[in-house]
Parts: structure tokens; C-alpha cells; sequence
């Protein structure tokens, strides 16, 4: 029987370039193939070394992205840039030559001509206790998604809940800058009132002791970098007006808990994107109906593995000098596709696409949530549409994970709730059938002033979209979307500064810690410092910020 689908990831990438050579080894005479994955981004390349019986592939990223070009010569690749053209023998010496070398090393990135390229290796992600007991229940015991659904249902349900605490008076509220900072929440008129942030970690300086809610506050020693803490139910009633017509009223926990926010000004920062080792997977979700399966396909792709390419759960080496915060991403596989609503019947179930330095892993799906990253760092928020597929020659980046919190209304072009805000099952919202379960969740948004664009992560502490579609709102978000939930690791963000050679780490709350590597007084945070299985965002700060 024909093949339906492709053979590997490779056959999915629309705007790949291919050149082979005739090579010799060791007296043995074979064929070189460079595939560039993605020559707009210059950033992802598959070299493939042929003999006689036998075919070896090497997945290599370039670092210096877009900036340097690389051929095939006879005994390994040419590396051009603005000064000129370097050799590079990688299989030049036979057998044990520089490519087996490194590829025997095993680490994630292994350098290559003088640090110029990384063999991306294929490495084990960490997991987390909960990720290791819910990944053996679903992958191993009949029925085990509906066991973690009960376990989350009856035990997490306001597990991370946080609530204001008065400031004392003797700590009067900083007062924020006004002019660099995101626009502020907007609060009924009581809603001004000072709170003693004590869950956070994030260095704030004297606003520690007291912050306003709605406000936004520099952290320290992080320029561009603002955190800002609010309720929902303290949002003023007309920003709660425009959202009535989808959005019921807030219930009694959700009303009162207490949300932060973390706001990036993207002139100083730029945007990436990383697959975790194992999270998102490529296969069919458990969610899809089966009407919607196409037999002999691995996956609805045609796939279900990135081999030959390498996974690595961590952000590379050419980056982590510049590296200013990493936060998780959205949901896996499993819960990533829709089972309700129109959105289940149209493209195989409609799973969450999601692109890495301009390489298809997933097909982004229209009508769904996207945040994407061009080749010239542009950033961007968008329900896709299949007009939108005309970037995708230009995407570096994506992340799609379900619906709109806040989209654009099409006759006025001004923010509104997404139309699925309240419908669980056609959202894919996750939670209890009734719609009443709160939880710990995640979201991102795009929000401007009349000369900043911002980037703003939110963290809520027991929310249902309702509420967080309601708070991003108030901070004048033009578009918003969820990411993941119902756990500290799943809504992990830290903030990195570096001091006299040390790296100093600051998570957003008190026991994200839990999933970094400790060693004495030194961490080593997930994302940077080791694999993880699952995929997250970077902001890296901007040589030329001001």
C-alpha cells in the first residue's frame, strides 16, 4: 500500500533547498546532502552522509542566525559571512572525524567549527514528579486520563489560590513610573488600594512592601521589565460591560483572587520559541473524534516523530548570554485538539500547530490562537486564518493553543472577549464539564501605548477564562490567549540577571523553584540550564536597546 502521508518531518517543510556533492572518506566514496530547512530564517540544516549500505544523518544549527551561509565542499562545509569564507572538515580524517565526535559528546549542543555551528543532539527532557506520574497513567493504564481529570477536579481546584493582603500602613504605595511603563489597569474607583505582594519573588525594591493594585512597577536591575498585581473583581464596570455579552459574572474565589501580570517592552526585547524533548508530541491527540482519523497516518501531520531532527528542551548556547526571562508554553498533544464544537469536525480536529527557526512541526490550523515571531522579530497575536498562511515563507516562530481570551471585533476592529469564551467544550478550555471549575492558569497578550508595544504574561491564581479575558481587557490588551494550567510548572516564568559572573535567578512565585536543579547555593533553571520535556518561550534582551 502507497504511503498517505509524508515519511518524516523533513517532507513537511514547503521551503526547503537541497544540494548534494560527491564525497570521499577513508578510501570510501559516498554523497553529501545539505538540506536547508528554512533559507528564509538560516537557522536549522539536515546533512545527510551516504555510503554504501548505510545513511547517517546530522541535524546542525548555525550560531550566527541568518547572518552566515553554508555550502558543501568535499570534505565537510564552507561557512561565508561578512568576513569572508571558513573551511570546516567535518568528515574530513576518516572515521572518529568531527562530526562523530561530537555527535558521541551526547550533549544537546555540540559545537562544531569553532564554536561557528552546534550538532543538535538528540537528549532525555527532565520531568517532574506530577509529570511522570499523569504521563504514566495516560500513556499506560486504561482509562488513565480520566483518573488525572478526577485527581485535578477533587485536589487542585484553588490549590494555588492567592489572595490580597492589606499593606501595613506604615508602608505608604511606590509610586510607578508613568511614562515607560504599559498602560495601568483600569479600576472601579475603590480599587486603588495597597497590597503586600507576599508570594513573589521577583525583585521590586521598596514597591515590595506595598504595591497598588493595577499599577505597573519597574523590577529591579531589569530594565524594560514591569510586574503589576490586580482582582478581577476590581476592574472597572465598563471594561466588565464590553465583555457582558459573553462573559457572566465573576464567581465569589475567582472575583477576589489575586493575579500578576509581567509586562516586556518589545523595543528591548526579542521573542523565541522552543519545543520542550517530548511536549507538544506530534500524533493524533486522545481528543480527536474518530470520525476525524485518517487511518495508516501516524499522526495528523502524517507523523509522529521529529526524527531525524533533534528535540533539545533548552535554549541554545548562542543565545544564553542575552537571555532575559523564560516562561512555559501551551498544552501538550494530548490536550491539544478539539473534541467539541466546529472546530473538532474541520481539519482533522483542528491540533495546535506550532513552528521552531521556521520548521513545521505542526501545521498552524486556522480559527485558532496563534503568537508568532517573523524573520525580522517582528511579534504578533492572532486568530489564524488560512489568508495568514501567505507569512508562513516569513514565520520563525508559533505557538498555537486553542481560542481567543480578547480578539477583534471584524466591523469596528476594537477588543472583545473571543466568541467561545464561555462555551467549554467548543473553547477547549479544559476543566470540569459544568464550567464552574477554577484553577491556576496562564495567558499571554499584546498590548500598546501611543510608543511601546508590550508583551504581557499573565499568571491567575484560581481563574476561568471569564475572568482572565476580563483582566487583560483592563490592561488595555488588543488580543490575548491561554497557555497552560493547573500547575506551578505549567506556569512557570523566571527572570534572569547576571551579576560579577553569577546568574541570578528570580521566578515570578514561591516554588517554581521546585522544578530547577539545586547545588549548594547555585540553580540551574529549567529551560537554560538542563532538557525539559516540555516547550516555553524566551525574551532575549536586545544588543542595540536602549
Amino acid at each position: 500500500m502507497p504511503r498517505l502521508g509524508p515519511e518524516t518531518i523533513v517532507d513537511l517543510q514547503p521551503f526547503r533547498t537541497v544540494t548534494s556533492l560527491d564525497i570521499e572518506m577513508g578510501g570510501r566514496s559516498g554523497r553529501a546532502t545539505l538540506i536547508d530547512l528554512n533559507p528564509a530564517i538560516g537557522a536549522w540544516y539536515l546533512l545527510q552522509l551516504q555510503w554504501p549500505g548505510s545513511v547517517q544523518s546530522y541535524h546542525l544549527e548555525s550560531a550566527r542566525h541568518g547572518a552566515q551561509q553554508l555550502r558543501l565542499d568535499r570534505q565537510g562545509l564552507l561557512l561565508s559571512d561578512g568576513g569572508g569564507t571558513t573551511g570546516c572538515p567535518l568528515w574530513a580524517g576518516g572515521p572518529g572525524g568531527l562530526l562523530e565526535q561530537a555527535q558521541r559528546s551526547a550533549l544537546p549542543y555540540a559545537p562544531l567549527c569553532d564554536g561557528r555551528l552546534y550538532l543538535r543532539n538528540a537528549v532525555a527532557g527532565t520531568y517532574t514528579r506530577l509529570e511522570r506520574v499523569t504521563n504514566f497513567l495516560r500513556d499506560r493504564v486504561w482509562g488513565g486520563d480520566r483518573i488525572v481529570s478526577f485527581v485535578r477536579d477533587q485536589f487542585y481546584q484553588d490549590a494555588f489560590l492567592e489572595q490580597a493582603r492589606p499593606a501595613p500602613s506604615r508602608f505608604p504605595p511606590s509610586d510607578p513610573p508613568v511614562s515607560s511603563s504599559p498602560q495601568s489597569a483600569r479600576l472601579v474607583a475603590s480599587g486603588a488600594v495597597a497590597i503586600l505582594p507576599s508570594d513573589i519573588e521577583v525583585d521590586l525594591g521598596e514597591a515590595a512592601n506595598s504595591m497598588l493594585l493595577g499599577q505597573w512597577y519597574p523590577v529591579h536591575d531589569s530594565p524594560g521589565i514591569y510586574l503589576s498585581a490586580v482582582q478581577p473583581q476590581v476592574v472597572d464596570a465598563a471594561v466588565a460591560a464590553r465583555l457582558r455579552s459573553r462573559v457572566v459574572n465573576l464567581d465569589a474565589v475567582e472575583a477576589v483572587a489575586l493575579d500578576y501580570l509581567v509586562a516586556f517592552d518589545l523595543s528591548q526585547f526579542e521573542l523565541g520559541f522552543a519545543l520542550g524533548t517530548d511536549h507538544p508530541r506530534l500524533g493524533w491527540s486522545e481528543r480527536v473524534l474518530d470520525e476525524m482519523r485518517v487511518p495508516n497516518l501516524a499522526g495528523p501531520d502524517g507523523i509522529d516523530s521529529a526524527t531525524p531532527l533533534a528535540r533539545t528542551g533548552m535554549v541554545s548556547p548562542a543565545f544564553t548570554p542575552l537571555v532575559a526571562a523564560t516562561f512555559a508554553g501551551g498544552f501538550k498533544r494530548e490536550h491539544g485538539a478539539f473534541h467539541y464544537g466546529d472546530l473538532a469536525y474541520r481539519n482533522r480536529g483542528s491540533h495546535y500547530g506550532f513552528i521552531e527557526e521556521g520548521v513545521v512541526f505542526s501545521t498552524l490550523q486556522p480559527g485558532l490562537s496563534t503568537l508568532y515571531v517573523l524573520a525580522d522579530g517582528t511579534i504578533g497575536m492572532k486568530t489564524w486564518s488560512h489568508d495568514d498562511d501567505a507569512m508562513l515563507p516569513r514565520i520563525r516562530y508559533a505557538r498555537q493553543n486553542g481560542v481567543a481570551l480578547i480578539d477583534q471585533d471584524p466591523v469596528s476592529a476594537s477588543p472583545q472577549s473571543g466568541p467561545l469564551i464561555t462555551q467549554w467544550g467548543p473553547g477547549n478550555w479544559s476543566g470540569s464539564k459544568d464550567e464552574q471549575f477554577r484553577t491556576l492558569r496562564a495567558g499571554a497578550c499584546l498590548s500598546e501605548t501611543s510608543t511601546r508595544r508590550f508583551l504581557i504574561y499573565g499568571y491567575f491564581s484560581a481563574a476561568t477564562p471569564r475572568a482572565m479575558a476580563r483582566v487583560f481587557q483592563a490592561y488595555g490588551c488588543r488580543y490575548a490567549m491561554h497557555l497552560d494550567m493547573n500547575a506551578l510548572e505549567h506556569t512557570y516564568l523566571a527572570l534572569y540577571t547576571r551579576t560579577a559572573g553569577r546568574l541570578l535567578v528570580q521566578h515570578l512565585v514561591r516554588g517554581m523553584d521546585e522544578v530547577d536543579k539545586k547545588g549548594g547555593d547555585q540553580i540551574a533553571p529549567r529551560f537554560l540550564g538542563f532538557p525539559d520535556d516540555r516547550d516555553f518561550f524566551y525574551l532575549l534582551r536586545r544588543r542595540d536597546a536602549s
